[in-house]
């Protein structure tokens, strides 16, 4: 088994000249990444030992490539953290993997991530070092700093080691630190070769966080494995995605529905029908069957098609690429993943699967007795083997693709004065996939001071929670629906949201 150390190598020594990221004007080549790559590697050497986290909280940007292969290269595990986090997230990520590097923006979007990392680090018995990318503070290290060291002698690799740790947000409302190797996203990428038409050539435009599973595989692994290339967007517009499909000829995209939805309505406008495009992958989010077919109609090249996976568990069905009337009421079959359903709840094994969690206990009751990941998703299978997702069991809420637990915001949101009981639950959006309302029973029965949702926002950004997490929508009801063990009943809850009334 080899590891992606390895396919940079081979790429660098056969194809030196062949681009694996765009990122604007700057176009990274095997050659050049190899090098910035070794150089930020010999650094991390110099600095930590073998298997420490290395983290990087940054937008779409080639720097992360670079960061995300110097780990590779010097056995570090790499820690991809969503810009969109702020102080309370980061604080426990850092805690939680003992984070001993950390890569961010100056800058981004109006906002100052070396003052959060700067708020952050106050106190931490050992905190990690923090390099600023594309501009500089004072007491951190500028990335060409770091990138300037001269290369050191290479790192043993095991392909069986973890090389990565992706926090991915729980129902007890602490992130938990999901763990892969060489070994499980190998086979993964092997699995999007055979099913998703991937030649070597293609090009994947990535506007998904590449901090997620996904964003990350397309934009650091299929380049390497899959001899494909990154167009990487740091900031979503349907009408620039579709610019840049056009200009590169990009032929794969993956995203969660707004991306589709947006990229469908930019094609319109634009007049074109982008007849490089090969293969639209979309999930991460409630998928509207109209939308699929309302996209494969019009992309009339391309096959679009819904997919089910997890950062635990990523792409655990393939889609329906080889048979696209199945795309728009499916959510996919198994590829080389095995996937059952057990008692309505869905359960996925096979290579691609998480190491494990960073914390043993939390393993505990995540696997049967079979070694099959309990989802905690609802669904069921058709006849001929086809993936239907019917909702969850765990009290989660996707929106845009982004994981929003519901206790951690009503932890927060329950210290409200004018809050006596509260609910955050998800709805279906036809924007977003899901969108966050929080039904509030009010202290002052009058609802003359019932908090509206610029004061939860205000509240939560208080207390350092990423902005994407506050409730969209706040209803106020009297009382909320319990059973005898006065436990919320969030299922009746929601229902009632869907019908309208109350």
């Amino acid at each position: 088994m080899s590891t992606l150390a390895d396919a940079l190598a081979v790429a660098a020594q056969r194809t030196p000249d062949r681009v694996l990221v765009i990122d604007g004007d700057i176009e990274l080549d095997a050659k050049t990444l190899q090098h910035q790559a070794e150089s930020l590697a010999a650094t991390m050497s110099q600095r930590m030992p073998t298997g420490s986290v290395v983290s990087f909280m940054l937008p779409n940007w080639h720097e992360a490539a670079v960061v995300y292969l110097a780990a590779a290269l010097s056995g570090m595990v790499v820690n991809p953290i969503l810009p969109s986090l702020r102080d309370s997230e980061l604080r426990f990520i850092l805690a939680d993997a003992d984070v001993r590097m950390i890569f961010i923006p100056a800058q981004f979007r109006g906002f100052d991530y070396a003052a959060m990392l700067a708020r952050v680090t106050t106190g931490m018995a050992a905190p990690p070092v923090v390099v600023v990318c594309r501009g500089t503070h004072p007491g951190f290290t500028g990335f060409a700093e770091l990138a300037a060291t001269a290369p050191a002698a290479p790192v043993p690799l095991d392909p069986s080691a973890v090389r990565m740790i992706m926090y991915t947000s729980g129902t007890t409302g602490r992130p938990k630190g999901v763990l892969h190797t060489d070994g499980s996203i190998g086979a993964l990428i092997r699995q999007l070769g055979e099913h998703w038409r991937i030649d070597a050539g293609d090009t994947f435009l990535v506007p998904s966080p590449i901090a997620h599973i996904g964003g990350s595989i397309y934009a650091f692994e299929c380049p390497l494995l899959l001899g494909s290339t990154a167009v990487l967007m740091q900031r979503w517009d349907p009408d620039d995605a579709v610019a840049l499909m056009q200009e590169h000829r990009c032929t794969h995209m993956a995203g969660a529905t707004p991306f589709l939805d947006g990229l469908l309505g930019a094609a319109e406008r634009a007049g074109t029908r982008l007849p490089d495009l090969k293969v639209f992958i979309c999930g991460g989010a409630s998928v509207p069957p109209s939308l699929i077919r309302r996209a494969a109609d019009y992309f009339e090249r391309a096959i679009v098609t819904r997919v089910y996976g997890s950062t635990e568990v990523p792409v655990s069905t393939v889609g329906s690429p080889e048979h696209p009337d199945r795309a728009a009421d499916t959510d996919g079959r198994a590829g080389i993943a095995d996937l059952t359903v057990v008692d309505g709840e869905i359960r996925v094994r096979g290579p691609q699967m998480l190491a494990g969690y960073l914390h043993p206990e939390d393993n505990g009751g995540a696997f049967d007795e079979d070694g099959y990941f309990r989802t905690g998703d609802l669904g069921h299978l058709t006849e001929d083997g086809y993936l239907v997702v019917t909702g969850r069991a765990k009290d989660l809420i996707i929106r845009n693709g982004e994981n929003i637990s519901p206790k951690e915001v009503e932890d927060i949101l329950i210290g409200h004065t004018g809050i006596a009981e509260i609910a955050v639950v998800g709805v279906p959006d036809a924007r977003t996939g899901e969108r966050a309302c929080a039904v509030i029973v009010p202290t002052d029965t009058t609802n003359a001071s019932a908090p509206t949702v610029a004061d939860l926002g205000e509240m939560l950004g208080t207390h350092g929670l990423a902005r994407f997490k506050t409730p969209e929508q706040v209803v106020v009801w009297d009382t909320l629906p319990k059973n005898d063990a006065g436990k919320v009943l969030k299922h009746q809850i929601r229902a009632t949201l869907m019908k309208g009334s109350h």
